[in-house]
């Protein structure tokens, strides 16, 4: 399945979808692999198998080994740290945020690609899971490592598309049944 096949499952009202997620897949700012990877974490976390099936069997052709396998890694970690960081910041009970977390992220100290771009994709990450602790720290990670504010927002609108198709796709197979 590729991009285009994507594109195609979605109905009529949903065309600025498939004009979105045309337009998220280039930027003038993020490489290539901060593009792809941004958008295979972001696939992974929205969690529609066709979504992640399309954007995977691109994403393999433009990534690297270790960069396809730190962009799956980033959705991974996120998908725990984004409900923990989550919860001890609106739990609203500050000692939550004082205690350790004892959960094991060894993937974050040593992704196995440029920090920079998986910092930049455990943000699209956050961005799905509304995790504003996250968010926010990795923000400042990406923007301290000379990321720009448009190279952020890029990263963002791949994460914000690639969701709504998922949505729309699974809305579309819910009405189905």
């Amino acid at each position: 399945m590729s991009v285009s096949d994507l594109k195609a499952m979605l109905p009529e009202y949903a065309k600025d979808l498939k004009l979105n997620i045309t337009n998220v897949l280039t930027s003038t700012v993020l490489n290539e692999q901060q593009i792809w990877g941004a958008a295979l974490a972001s696939a992974l976390a929205s969690r529609n198998a066709a979504v992640i099936r399309a954007i995977e069997s691109e994403a393999k052709e433009k990534l690297s080994a270790d960069a396809y396998t730190a962009a799956k890694a980033a959705s991974a970690i996120m998908g725990m740290n984004n409900i923990y960081y989550r919860f001890a910041h609106l739990s609203g009970n500050e000692d939550y945020l004082k205690l350790p977390a004892r959960l094991r992220m060894n993937i974050i100290g040593r992704p196995g690609v440029d920090k920079l771009d998986f910092e930049l994709w455990s943000l699209a990450v956050s961005a799905i899971n509304g995790c504003g602790m996250c968010i926010e720290s990795h923000e400042k990670q990406v923007a301290a490592g000379g990321i720009s504010k448009e190279g952020i927002q890029d990263a963002v609108r791949i994460a914000a598309v690639m969701h709504a198709v998922a949505a729309t796709l699974d809305g579309e197979a819910a009405l189905a049944e």
